[in-house]
């Protein structure tokens, strides 16, 4: 186990990035917070906080990436535009985010004038409409299932990231986030997740619109869980890419029946056409991220779904 002091988190102000950076606060940890405020919010993080170090700016500041690893021993890199819509309205702009920005971190890196662990987020949509289930991080993916620019633009991120550790020796670990839910998430917003919408449709008596039947399956992680195994990917020297899931998969409908137990009344159903590029099912194989991270998920479905409507009152 590595002891690292000094992390850059790129994207931490935002949903996923603002709980990771709470934990390595409270594990002592100095943070450097690297965010545009595109999505994220400065009153996500604890700006007081005397190990906190907040620097407004964007990953395609090459110079600035640079000069802000000068001092750490780690990059978290979670900044991204992380919308599968988005990707396919503006193709352009989220590749340059989204895989030049990374390539940016790259570079930066293997430039510094000392070894920095490098942990940066992928996606489950890298699997595209997969064929075979679970969904399994020790398998060649076969770029011709993939639905969207988004999950194009993170496998490349994981090609180059391999072709770096042949090229210049430097390891790195992608983690290959499913369906990330929790507080902090912003309901509006077009980046966020289906539980976080349903959610505040469901407090305001609002229709809960499903695109398609509502039996297409998700592999659901509360944000709590995602942060614990950033906090482990920091600290281990494993590379390659990891899944990180609970390993069972939910449908949307079961999804509305934990809503419904939880708020204590039946919500109301909308249902419209299926999204282009949406999955229709995908879950995980986590037995690596286990093995190599010992990573254990703790929050279920339900138990997730009925903290958040707990929070929400």
């Amino acid at each position: 186990m590595t002891v690292l002091d000094r992390i850059l988190v790129t994207g931490g102000a935002g949903f996923i990035g603002s709980h990771t950076v709470d934990l390595l606060l409270e594990q002592g940890k100095q943070v450097i917070v690297l965010d545009n405020l595109s999505s994220g919010k400065l009153e996500h993080i604890n700006l007081q906080h005397p190990n906190l170090e907040f620097v407004e700016g964007d990953v395609l500041e090459y110079p600035l990436i640079v000069d802000l690893l000068e001092s750490c021993d780690a990059v978290l890199h979670l900044a991204a535009i992380a919308s599968v819509q988005y990707s396919i309205q503006h193709l352009i702009y989220s590749f340059q985010v989204n895989t030049q920005g990374f390539l940016h971190v790259l570079e930066a890196v293997r430039k510094a004038h000392r070894p920095i662990r490098l942990v940066y987020a992928s996606s489950a949509a890298v699997y595209g409409d997969a064929q075979q289930l679970p969904c399994s991080d020790n398998t060649s993916l076969c770029n011709n299932t993939m639905l969207s620019p988004y999950a194009v633009q993170k496998k490349n991120n994981e090609e180059y990231a391999k072709l770096y550790a042949r090229l210049h020796g430097i390891n790195s670990l992608a983690l290959r986030y499913f369906n990330v839910y929790g507080r902090g998430q912003d309901p509006t917003s077009p980046y966020s997740g289906v539980i976080s919408r349903f959610l505040d449709a469901y407090r305001r008596e609002d229709d809960l619109t499903i695109f398609g039947d509502g039996k297409q399956s998700r592999d659901f992680i509360h944000v709590s869980d995602v942060v614990k195994a950033n906090c482990l990917a920091l600290q281990k020297e494993y590379a390659g890419v990891l899944n990180i899931a609970t390993g069972q998969p939910q449908t949307l409908l079961d999804l509305v029946s934990y809503l419904e137990l939880a708020g204590h009344r039946s919500a109301k159903l909308h249902f419209e056409p299926a999204k282009s590029g949406d999955i229709r099912a995908s879950y995980a194989n986590i037995h690596r991220a286990e093995q190599q991270l010992d990573f254990r998920y703790s929050v279920s479905l339900q138990e997730g779904i009925k903290k958040m409507v707990s929070e929400s009152k």
